[in-house]
């Protein structure tokens, strides 16, 4: 397994992280039932994975909980990372519905407290916005706040997740100004470039990292999901539609030739040309058992794609239409 630095920050996360949202909630076709959650977890550390990404909305404290559980007493082992602004105390969890956020200095404090006893643990790696719009984004007070608890050594940086769909671009250009924010998170695919492709060139100048999140294009890549693939309604993949899975497929047989070329299957070659990229800190595939663990662990291996190589999939990218970003307003 190969580190990188987190941004300024200087903290080492694994290229390979585990996003955690699966442990908790049955959004992408399965129930994990926490002994199988913890023995999850415990694999990734076995292979290496010390960047464990989570929020404190999946499963209203559930996934924070069994991290806490699973790496108690080993605390300076790993790098954790978790998300606020959702207010879901008096709210039911339907499905992938929004619920009403709140990034006031009170509410921040109150979450930041609550994260750190789910967790067992007295500081936090990185504890991030979840998804906020550019109205949060623009509030002094709030990073003020979140420069207070660096100065207090509660937490020792930020990040801001992106979302929850594909888009959100002035959000993620704005958030690299702010001196805290040492991360974004967003969707990042060899499909899906854009964003991306414009955070990472600012992430460069202003030493950001930036983890990636859905690099498989939710199952394309993997061979998980086809055209004709039915996927259940509460499926987070729900949202990708029959011609955009045809379209996106069509896609893939384009660069097949480059990732044999390479000795790769496609979800290797999808996964090493994030990796190749510049500023990215960690790449978070959506995993449901242990092999597949395994199986994206081992793609960290040191060996990157060319730069021939990657300017021929760019000028590929270039060739394709472009598709609707997705933004918050600005007020």
């Amino acid at each position: 397994m190969k580190y990188n630095k987190l941004g300024r920050s200087g903290i080492k996360v694994s290229e390979i992280g585990f996003g955690a949202w699966t442990i908790a909630l049955d959004w992408w076709g399965k129930k994990i039932d926490d002994e199988e959650a913890k023995r999850m977890l415990k694999k990734a550390y076995d292979l290496g994975i010390n960047f464990f990404e989570t929020a404190d909305m999946y499963g209203k404290g559930k996934s924070e909980k069994l991290i806490g559980e699973v790496f108690k007493g080993m605390r300076d082992e790993i790098v954790i990372s978790t998300k606020y602004g959702y207010d879901f105390s008096e709210a039911e969890q339907i499905g992938h519905a929004e619920l009403p956020q709140d990034f006031s200095p009170e509410f921040t404090r109150k979450a930041l407290k609550a994260s750190m006893e789910r967790l067992q643990t007295d500081y936090l790696d990185v504890f991030g916005l979840h998804n906020p719009k550019l109205n949060h984004l623009r509030n002094e007070s709030t990073f003020e706040t979140l420069d207070e608890m660096i100065k207090d050594g509660k937490i020792k940086s930020s990040q801001v997740a992106l979302g929850p769909a594909i888009g959100w671009t002035q959000e993620g250009l704005e958030a690299m100004e702010r001196n805290s924010v040492t991360a974004v998170q967003t969707v990042y695919n060899i499909l899906e470039q854009t964003p991306g492709n414009e955070l990472i060139e600012k992430a460069q100048k202003q030493d950001i990292g930036i983890l990636v999140r859905v690099p498989d294009a939710s199952g394309i890549l993997t061979g998980k999901v086809k055209a004709d693939t039915v996927i259940p309604t509460n499926d987070h993949r729900k949202d990708r539609k029959i011609e955009w899975r045809r379209t996106a497929l069509e896609k893939v047989e384009q660069f097949r030739h480059i990732a044999e070329r390479n000795g790769l299957n496609i979800t290797e070659f999808a996964i090493k040309f994030i990796l190749s990229k510049n500023s990215i800190a960690s790449v978070l595939p959506t995993v449901i058992n242990e092999e597949e663990i395994e199986m994206f662990a081992s793609i960290s291996d040191g060996k990157y794609i060319n730069s021939s190589d990657m300017r021929e999939i760019d000028e590929l990218y270039k060739t394709w239409p472009a598709y609707e970003l997705k933004a918050s307003q600005a007020n």
